[in-house]
């Protein structure tokens, strides 16, 4: 990098900036910003709560759910979950998913970063966080409705669109029967992505796709 070169700069907040280098040094690069645009976040905003697969799926996962514009993520670590993280394992997961989540955005020119939570279990969410608008598990049971079913019935009730929504996924072999207990009394509603069980990664970023598509309409 050399003075003059110019560069593109992104802060995950809605801004992106053009900025010419002035100088660059070993561990510093002073520029001056020549322009600079910004963009408004999504009218609604998507947390993706993922329980942790195995091995590198979280991030892809992360990088697809950050293309797709979710407003958070959280990693999950449910009954069923095969995967234990001591607490030194959380921190450095959550460095790794966040640097993949920057990446994904530099590649799509996305200009809002998720916000990316520490692993927790279940309960400890549903316990201490407000609910969202519309909250929905992606679930193989018989009652389980469409994102559309959801979002009209959330419409007639209210006379609006949900401006946030949860989107629950389980780990391979799904969530525990006393997880979806826990969800019931919380207001988690059970979506259907179809007859196929689809693999996690799958899941989430159908879920995803599917919940944006019907909230433009």
């Amino acid at each position: 990098m050399q003075s003059g070169d110019a560069l593109i700069v992104l802060n995950g907040k809605g801004d992106q900036f053009d900025c010419r280098v002035l100088s660059s040094r070993k561990s510093t690069v002073e520029l001056e910003v020549v322009s600079c645009e910004s963009r408004p976040p999504l009218p609604w905003s998507v947390t993706l709560l993922q329980a942790l697969p195995k091995g590198k799926l979280m991030e892809d996962i992360v990088q697809k759910a950050t293309e797709l514009g979710v407003s958070r993520i959280v990693p999950l670590l449910s009954t069923r979950s095969e995967v234990k993280l001591s607490p030194g394992d959380k921190t450095s997961k959550l460095e790794k998913w966040n640097n993949t989540a920057q990446e994904a955005c530099k590649q799509c020119g996305g200009l809002w970063l998720p916000k990316i939570e520490l692993p927790q279990r279940v309960d400890e969410w549903l316990n201490k966080n407000s609910p969202c608008d519309l909250s929905l598990v992606a679930s193989l049971e018989a009652h389980a409705r469409t994102h559309r079913y959801w979002l009209n019935d959330f419409k007639e009730k209210n006379g609006r669109i949900p401006q946030s929504i949860a989107l629950w996924i389980g780990p391979e072999g799904d969530f525990s029967p006393e997880e979806y207990e826990l969800f019931s009394r919380s207001g988690v509603l059970p979506v259907t992505l179809g007859p196929l069980v689809l693999r996690c990664e799958t899941a989430a970023i159908a879920a995803i796709a599917v919940t944006l598509s019907e909230c433009r309409g």
